[in-house]
């Protein structure tokens, strides 16, 4: 890859088959991100029941009306909403019913059943030419919102129109300016970053055709994120390498050949982690969660083969040139190294105090975990103000709040007296009425409206409740769901979810660092302080989200996505410096290897965290809620990884710790690796 003609041959090869695999999977489209609870659980049960009815595809839409001035709605007013119903029967599947005045008279509402189309699209146009029918027949003083299901979900998936592309933008500026202020030259940062472009373009569409294929619900800008964030962090670690080889010999081909082989084992290590990490999520059992583990490993892979086999001979085309003004010369003094020597020297000298200031540190920040929630509503859920999401928060102002959101219950008709009945008598249901019947006749449907804003505690403690009570009916095989029983179900499937991947994470993380350290000791420590990070960067994230953000609750996949983030992206840094902390002690000792390392390594992984903090802070500029906060956590957590576990505390506990961090064994001569500045290597390379 890295002689005259085999660069050239390489690169042609790589590209060659980049272009056979955007031509295969170019029009690959990923499904839509639909289920929140398990496959098996009773609210998804009842939705797939939903669909053996008659309407099926029939769902009604509300639009709520008030005075503009605020005051009570007049006869005139009310005659006014009356005239308009043939209009909207215009619009609608059946005849609209209303208007319904609220019992305080400040609004009104009218159902209009509308027929759901088979993609958002049609919804969509369904929902606009209903909206364009009311604004031009609207009565004076009125004010009109067209909210409910159908209209909720046209204006989220509206409020996504552009988002993806918005945040490769901002992904692609990120990146380039930070590479541009890393490497100080106008070419060399254009080099990765069309390479982890490329990469990202080729993974967006093979991810897409993997969801396809198995049907795996995920988000796109994860996947994305994950792709520039990764990929640049290899790209630096062996960019930065192969820099401090060009320091040592005139051959800059020798030299990247070099930078290759000995960044290859950690940039392995740390992919293999991820993926692997990733791959956990297959166990999961939420459908958005479970379904984002095979695309992101795809990405992953699909960044570390082009970081691999694409950059280096792009770098052996250019030549030492390409870092330009300020190219690299054997026996440049590196004046840049001198603040991280300085660094890894001070904590050496006091490796107890630096420990015991780090970890008070991440004390501090876990301390925002106290008084932190789980779980948003469904307004709750997105940044984007909209019509529907207005007129929700209007007509839970006037009517009863779960009026919007029905709860519902499948049963034997047999029984649907008695479940009805049992679903009335439970403590804060305004009513409960059956609502039609399977074409058999086998099934009824029954609505129940409750009294309680959905997603808030007592909502969701009286869908226990309901499900207590018809449960308890003989023979009718009752079944409760609706939105506020998903978010019950959603919020079980979430804390399954937590306990079962964090454990196998670490245990993933453990046996990567085993295998790359042969110590069982260092890897136990290294994950302890993995552990700690991520606990502390979670509770910070939690706590701005709320003092900054106003947002009451983390969203039910922001714990099990952050932590895998920060574990799995975490262990990559360790890697990185570990694995040099290990070449480093078989010459120096491990004390003074550890300082060696951070020396070496220090420039390289505070840009890489920089690179992937700000990278997946760009997840803020999508409307989901779960992706702002997801950024934020993972963010903050790498940037507190970078600048104060990897530089303070791990290099403290080595030091404190000495060569018995390596047991049973240690580094060897022949392990290690000379960092002496007159070694020559052009044998070695050749």
């Amino acid at each position: 890859m890295t002689s005259r003609r085999g660069a050239w041959f390489t690169l042609v090869i790589a590209l060659l088959a980049m272009v056979v695999l955007f031509g295969i999977f170019g029009s690959a489209k990923a499904p839509a991100r639909t289920g929140q609870a398990p496959v098996g659980a009773e609210s998804t049960q009842v939705s797939d029941l939903l669909g053996q009815f008659p309407d099926a595809d029939t769902q009604s839409v509300l639009i709520v009306a008030t005075r503009s001035d605020g005051a009570t709605l007049s006869a005139s007013d009310v005659d006014a909403l009356t005239g308009m119903l043939p209009a909207i029967g215009a619009q609608a599947a059946e005849e609209p019913s209303g208007p319904l005045v609220s019992d305080d008279g400040e609004a009104a509402v009218i159902i209009t059943p509308i027929t759901v189309g088979d993609d958002t699209a049609q919804t969509a146009a369904t929902i606009a030419d209903l909206r364009t029918e009311i604004a031009g027949d609207a009565p004076t003083g009125l004010v009109l919102q067209v909210t409910g299901g159908p209209a909720f979900g046209v204006d989220v998936a509206s409020a996504f129109e552009g988002a993806d592309f918005t945040l490769l933008l901002v992904t692609i500026l990120i990146v380039a300016i930070l590479l541009i202020v890393t490497y100080r030259s106008p070419v060399l940062w254009l080099i990765p970053l069309v390479v982890v472009a490329l990469a990202d373009g080729l993974a967006g569409r093979v991810t897409a055709a993997a969801g396809s294929l198995w049907n795996l619900q995920f988000d796109a800008g994860i996947v994305s994120v994950l792709v520039f964030g990764a990929g640049t962090n290899y790209a630096l670690l062996l960019i930065s390498r192969y820099r401090e080889e060009l320091r040592r010999t005139d051959d800059d081909r020798a030299a990247l050949a070099r930078a290759w082989r000995k960044t290859v084992p950690a940039i392995l290590a740390s992919n293999v982690t991820v993926v692997l990490s990733l791959l956990t999520l297959l166990l999961a059992v939420i459908p958005s969660t479970r379904g984002l583990g095979v695309p992101a490993a795809i990405g992953l892979v699909i960044a570390l083969l082009a970081v691999l086999f694409v950059l280096p001979p792009l770098l052996a085309v250019c030549g030492r040139r390409v870092f330009w003004p300020f190219v690299p010369r054997p026996g440049e003094q590196r004046r840049q190294r001198g603040v991280w020597r300085s660094i890894a020297a001070r904590v050496s000298a006091r490796p107890v105090v630096s420990l015991l200031g780090g970890v008070a540190l991440l004390a501090v920040m876990a301390a925002g975990l106290f008084g932190t929630s789980v779980g948003l509503d469904q307004l709750e859920k997105f940044r984007v103000q909209s019509e529907s999401a207005t007129g929700l928060e209007t007509l839970s102002a006037h009517f009863p709040a779960g009026e919007a959101q029905p709860i519902w219950i499948i049963t034997d008709t047999a029984e649907a007296d008695a479940v009805t009945t049992a679903a009335g008598d439970v403590e804060g249901v305004v009513r409960a009425h059956p609502a039609g019947q399977t074409a058999d006749g086998t099934l009824t449907k029954i609505m129940v409206t409750s009294e309680y804003s959905p997603g808030t505690e007592a909502s969701l403690a009286q869908t226990d409740e309901l499900r207590a009570a018809v449960h308890r009916i003989d023979g009718a095989d009752a079944l409760v769901g609706g939105a506020v029983a998903t978010d019950v179900d959603a919020r079980a499937g979430s804390e399954h979810d937590l306990l079962l991947i964090a454990p196998l994470v670490l245990a993933l993380s453990f046996f990567v660092l085993v295998f790359l350290l042969r110590s069982p000791a260092a890897p136990v420590l290294l994950l302890l302080v993995n552990l700690a990070s991520a606990v502390a960067a979670i509770g910070a994230g939690a706590w701005l989200s709320r003092v900054l953000l106003d947002q009451p609750a983390l969203d039910l996949q922001v714990p099990i996505l952050a932590f895998l983030f920060l574990v799995a992206l975490g262990i990559d840094y360790t890697i990185f410096l570990v694995h040099r902390a290990h070449a480093e002690s078989a010459r120096r000792g491990t004390a003074a290897g550890m300082v060696e390392a951070v020396t070496h390594t220090g420039a390289v992984i505070t840009s890489a965290g920089i690179v992937l903090a700000a990278v997946f802070a760009a997840l803020g500029v999508l409307p989901l809620v779960v992706l702002g906060q997801l950024g934020l956590i993972v963010g903050v957590g790498v940037l507190v990884d970078t600048l104060v576990v990897r530089t303070v505390i791990v290099p403290a506990i080595f030091t404190i710790v000495g060569d018995r961090i390596w047991w049973p064994g240690k580094p060897t001569a022949s392990q290690g690796e000379s960092t002496h500045e007159s070694r020559p290597i052009a044998a070695d390379a050749h």
